[in-house]
Parts: structure tokens; C-alpha cells; sequence
């Protein structure tokens, strides 16, 4: 994967551009998993828990989207 090699790269250009790419990915993936979980009952409790913030965050960061 050239975002893995780009972050080993001794390349300070390289490595910076792999951050922004995998921060990406994480918000992503951060944003399907907290839908799967509010559409499986989760509360924001769990959700902010599962995540290691608060629930006041966790839905701050999330509220307003559909789970359906």
C-alpha cells in the first residue's frame, strides 16, 4: 500500500501526506462504526466508552446524523 510506504519514507513530504490520508481513513471509519453502533442500540455512553471520550463528545461529534 503506497500510503504505508509513503509513512516509513524518510521523506518528510512523504510522511505528512500519509497523515492526512490516515487521518481520513480514521474519521471514516470512525463515523460507519458509531452508525453501526447507534443503529444496534448503543448508547452514547457506550459509544463514547468504546472510543475513550466522553459521551458529551462522542455525541457532540456525531448528533445529527441518521442511523437508520
Amino acid at each position: 500500500m503506497e500510503v504505508v510506504a509513503d509513512a516509513e519514507a524518510s521523506d518528510p513530504a512523504n510522511g505528512l501526506r500519509s497523515v492526512v490520508v490516515l487521518r481520513r481513513i480514521a474519521d471514516e471509519l470512525e463515523v460507519a462504526h458509531v452508525n453501526n453502533a447507534r443503529r444496534a442500540g448503543w448508547s452514547w455512553q457506550e459509544i463514547g466508552d468504546a472510543l475513550g471520550i466522553s459521551r458529551q463528545a462522542a455525541h457532540k461529534k456525531h448528533k445529527g446524523r441518521s442511523y437508520v
